[in-house]
């Protein structure tokens, strides 16, 4: 099929496994209406043999989102692809970054980087069965497979498969010996690297991740390459995302309030809520960090934290904790 235009997004908030659900992206967009949200990552399997509507939902408002598979059968990476377009997403992303031992043992995410030519195939797959964009994720290296050449061997090789957009973080992933979470923190960042990798193919995007914490590091970085994305400082305060379409896409409208935020937030919440099956703290979960650093944040998540786990808890508690934050 004939590929759309792979527009490139200049900031993206990253896939976390366990945070970035359809509540958590309806919060992100009321506070940035141009920032590329993603999925959480789901495996092949998950969609194939699983419920695809509980994977696959989203409310459209959340868009653009990007969903992430993670998987290296290419004839099921493609029947997965078109599933997400159905659903509406605006791009489908490989997962050739995560580290987890369970990954590995199902044969997807950074081990894959040892393995270009199935990446390659894979894509080549996902490309002809969806007209969205088709992008992958990565490290720059992993365990002593991390030389700037084998990184640009693999660039190279699934970028004449077709794929325009990488997104590189800027760490190596060791495979054995560290865990996933030692593994976003613990490895060097190399962002040079991934500036070099700009240079030598100017002509694809990269955007680059890892460790960024601030608007203003965004804003250097983009000198170097084409986009940033940020994802754990992004979850524990939120609010950053309230600049991103000023600062980086020259949006002419002022950046939304916290309190508008959560007055545009009740509504969702009572819809959400018409479901019995649904509990308040799946909302409220992703709203702790809204006031981080601000005038009664400790009581705001405290109140919370507290109250929305309890059965018939309503938007009340969250107009309730409002309060806190009000000098």
């Amino acid at each position: 099929m004939e590929q759309q235009e792979n527009r490139v997004h200049k900031f993206s908030v990253a896939p976390m496994l366990d945070w970035t659900d359809s509540r958590c992206r309806y919060f992100h967009r009321l506070l940035s209406r141009h920032s590329l949200l993603y999925s959480e990552m789901v495996t092949t399997g998950a969609l194939i043999h699983g419920d695809q509507h509980r994977f696959l939902h989203k409310e459209a408002v959340e868009n653009p989102v990007a969903f992430q598979l993670g998987g290296s059968n290419a004839r099921e990476l493609a029947l997965c692809a078109k599933m997400v377009e159905d659903y509406g997403y605006t791009e489908v992303n490989l997962n050739v970054g995560c580290p987890s031992d369970r990954v590995q043992n199902r044969r997807f995410g950074a081990c894959l980087m040892a393995e270009p030519e199935l990446v390659a195939e894979c894509v080549v797959a996902m490309q002809q069965a969806v007209k969205i964009p088709v992008t992958v994720k990565s490290r720059i290296g992993i365990d002593e497979r991390d030389s700037y050449e084998e990184l640009v061997h693999f660039i190279d090789t699934i970028a004449k498969a077709g794929c325009e957009t990488f997104i590189v973080h800027a760490r190596k992933a060791w495979l054995s010996g560290l865990s996933p979470k030692q593994n976003r923190d613990v490895p060097p960042l190399h962002y040079d690297v991934v500036y070099t990798l700009k240079q030598q193919f100017s002509h694809l995007n990269i955007i680059i991740n890892g460790g960024i914490t601030t608007l203003e590091q965004a804003e250097t970085m983009l000198e170097q390459v084409d986009g940033v994305m940020l994802g754990r400082e992004i979850y524990h305060n939120p609010y950053l995302l309230a600049e991103v379409d000023q600062r980086l896409y020259s949006a002419n409208y002022s950046p939304v309030t916290r309190q508008d935020v959560v007055e545009q937030l009740i509504p969702y919440i009572q819809q959400q809520l018409l479901n019995p099956q649904v509990r308040l703290n799946s909302i409220t979960r992703h709203i702790l960090g809204l006031f981080h650093g601000e005038y009664g944040a400790r009581l705001w998540r405290r109140h919370l934290s507290e109250n929305a786990t309890r059965a018939g808890a309503t938007e009340q508690v969250v107009l309730d904790a409002l309060k806190f934050t009000q000098q």
